[in-house]
This record gives structure tokens, C-alpha cells and sequence, in this order.
């Protein structure tokens, strides 16, 4: 562990999302970039992006929501805007990486919480390392080879293509349906979404979609028994998605519960793939009662 870390994050704790400064650690050959902010003690909650996303595109609503019963850590995985380091063309390398960077910071045990393509570095995680990852989240996320899953859905094809006026409102679309009270939900979160308005990470660069479509490509691919890796992930799971995910279907997340040894599931009405920034509160008092559950693997 670097011995600055320990310092740097006794002070980090009494941030939020807004105002705790970047930090960094070396680990696997990657100096990873990172924020902690939120309760002392406990085991800590691990945040994974989205498909090009940094540090700076989660919700405040959400990451300060949780940060009021327990420390929350948020980072950039390699090649991703603040780290050094190349985008691994594969899920379990990512997995890997965060790993390195969370034993790096002599954590012995966390929560681990995955939005979409996070998700999949989620599940990676907790199989490969049982002892180090307590209970996991999975949002709008799906198994390796799930329904429409090899590549980008068509609808997310045609989305992430499209021109708009303020490239925010992209995300109008990835993450809420087009329902008038959605698209509110939508407007309120670009607003928080903006929040921290100093010390914001760079944009992902022009590397990391191709990269991170390429890992994409691999878990999605057709297998034998595709869903079988399934039974080896037995942390209590919590998998969370909108009853309109038009990125990844949300067949997908009742597909996770069904092979998932110990998992629940939650699906948000009227919601698309950002169904945690339609409905933070209700998600966060769901995480927080799901994390406070003092029930065991089975």
C-alpha cells in the first residue's frame, strides 16, 4: 500500500462526491485514479462505470445517497480518462485491474457495485476473488452470451450515432424512456450530473470505445452453457434494472437472478438503462437495505 494513501483518504472521508479530490495509486503497472468520500469504517462500496464512462458520470443523488452509512470509492479503471495505462480488450483483464487497485489501497473486504458494463467487470470480480468481495450490485447488466449481447442492441447503436444540440443529452436517451415523466426524471439528473463543477475528469479518448467494444464482443459471444459461470458467483447479489433497457435488454437481469445462487431482483417502472438515476432514492434506500442485510451466502 502506498504509504500516502492512508493520509490521504483519512481526509477524503469527509468529502463528497463534489468535492473529494482525485487521488492516485500504482498497481499492475497502472497508476489508477480514485475518490473515497462518504462514512468511516465498514466495508466500503466499489463503484464500476459504464461503457465509456469516468468517474464523473455517476449521480451524485446516488453516490452522496449512499455515502451517508458508508465509504463510498469510486475510480477509473486502465486507460480511462485520469489512468495511465492501455483499455484491456477483455472483461477479466478489467476485473483484474480493479482488483490490483483495490488491494493496492489495503482494503481486505468491500461491497462491489456494477452498472452495465461494470457489471460484467461485478460479476468477474466477485468469482475470481471470493474472499475479497462481500456483496455485489448488479444495474443494467446482463450474463456473458445474454440476449443481444455480443454487440451494441440497435437501438443503442442508433443512439450513440445520433447528433445532439448538447452532448449531455445523449443521456437522455441512453439512460430514460421517452415517457414525458422519464425524460423529467432525465432533465433533474443532467442537472445533478453537472454538479461537481471543478477538478472533473477528462472525457474518455478516442481508444476506449473500440477497446471496450472488442471485451464487449467477447463476453457476449454464443458459448455452450453460457449461463453455468453463474453458480460460481455466490455473494449475496442484488441485480437492479428499468422494465425498459433498450442497451441491455432487461431480460438480461432476470436471467442473472434465475442463475445466481443468491440473488434478488428489482425492476423499475417506466425506466430504461439508468434506472438508478430515474429513481435515486429508491435505489439507494434499496442498496442500503440490501447492504445492511446481515444474511449470508447460501
Amino acid at each position: 500500500m502506498n504509504s500516502t494513501v492512508a493520509s490521504n483518504d483519512a481526509t477524503a472521508i469527509r468529502h463528497t462526491h463534489q468535492t473529494a479530490p482525485t487521488r492516485y495509486v500504482d498497481a499492475n503497472g497502472i497508476r489508477f485514479a480514485y475518490r473515497r468520500f462518504g462514512k468511516a469504517g465498514g466495508v466500503p462500496l466499489v463503484f464500476n462505470i459504464h461503457f465509456t464512462g469516468t468517474m464523473d458520470h455517476w449521480d451524485p443523488a446516488v453516490t452522496n445517497g449512499l455515502a451517508q452509512d458508508r465509504e463510498v470509492i469510486l475510480f477509473n479503471n486502465a486507460g480511462i480518462s485520469s489512468t495511465s495505462g492501455e483499455v484491456p480488450e477483455s472483461i477479466e483483464e478489467m476485473a483484474a485491474n480493479a482488483a490490483a487497485f483495490i488491494k493496492a489501497l489495503g482494503l481486505q473486504q468491500v461491497d462491489v457495485l456494477g452498472f452495465s458494463m461494470g457489471g460484467l467487470i461485478a460479476q468477474t470480480l466477485a468469482i475470481a476473488e471470493p474472499a475479497l468481495v462481500r456483496r455485489v450490485i448488479l444495474v443494467g447488466t446482463g450474463p456473458r452470451s445474454g440476449e443481444a449481447m455480443q454487440s451494441l442492441t440497435p437501438e443503442a447503436q442508433e443512439i450513440f450515432s445520433a447528433a445532439y444540440a448538447r452532448p449531455d443529452h445523449l443521456w437522455l436517451r441512453v439512460h430514460f424512456s421517452p415517457s414525458d415523466a422519464s425524460q423529467t426524471a432525465g432533465r433533474r439528473f443532467l442537472q445533478r450530473f453537472r454538479q461537481r463543477s471543478e477538478g472533473r475528469d477528462p472525457e474518455a479518448n478516442e481508444k476506449v470505445a473500440p477497446a471496450q467494444l472488442a471485451a464487449l464482443a467477447k463476453w457476449g459471444a454464443p458459448r455452450e452453457n453460457p449461463f453455468e459461470y453463474l453458480k460460481a458467483l455466490r455473494q449475496p447479489t442484488l441485480v437492479v434494472n428499468g422494465d425498459h433497457d433498450v442497451i441491455i435488454y432487461s431480460i438480461n437481469s432476470w436471467i442473472l437472478q434465475q442463475n445466481l445462487p443468491n440473488a434478488q431482483l428489482i425492476i423499475y417502472p417506466d425506466a430504461n438503462h439508468g434506472s438508478l438515476y430515474q429513481y435515486p432514492e429508491r435505489f439507494v434506500a434499496h442498496v442500503s437495505q440490501f447492504l445492511a442485510d446481515s444474511g449470508s451466502a447460501v
